[in-house]
């Protein structure tokens, strides 16, 4: 594992990742980050993820960073945390992997219509 001691660990990360479980559903997890967040911090926490699920069907760093927009330093920090952090980005990908064979055709759920979700 990285070097993390987990010195994070809060009472308000706490309180932050207990507000995240109770969410019931997706419209409401969109709800709930659109307001804690700015756009850049969405974007950037999209960006993160996209280049995790890049880094797990085995892409390149180059291709990865053409089409995040992520450096390529950006993408050898998410790397090293995926190979090498607390588990996380594994935990997520294995369950998402496990859904995705769960249901039919073997995809995952459907985001919401931009226009059932609203501009905000």
């Amino acid at each position: 594992m990285l070097n993390d001691a987990g010195a994070w660990r809060t009472d308000a990360t706490d309180a932050l990742f207990d507000a995240i479980l109770a969410l019931p559903d997706r419209p409401t997890a969109e709800r709930f980050f659109r307001d804690l967040c700015t756009l850049r911090e969405l974007h950037d926490l999209a960006q993160r993820w996209h280049v995790v699920r890049s880094l797990d069907e085995g892409r390149h760093y180059l291709d990865i960073s053409r089409e995040t927009g992520a450096s390529t330093a950006t993408i050898t920090r998410i790397a090293a945390w995926l190979n090498h952090g607390t588990g996380g980005y594994r935990d997520v990908l294995d369950a998402l992997k496990a859904t995705e064979k769960t249901r039919p055709g073997g995809r995952p759920p459907s985001s919401t219509s931009s226009t059932a979700r609203g501009s905000r």
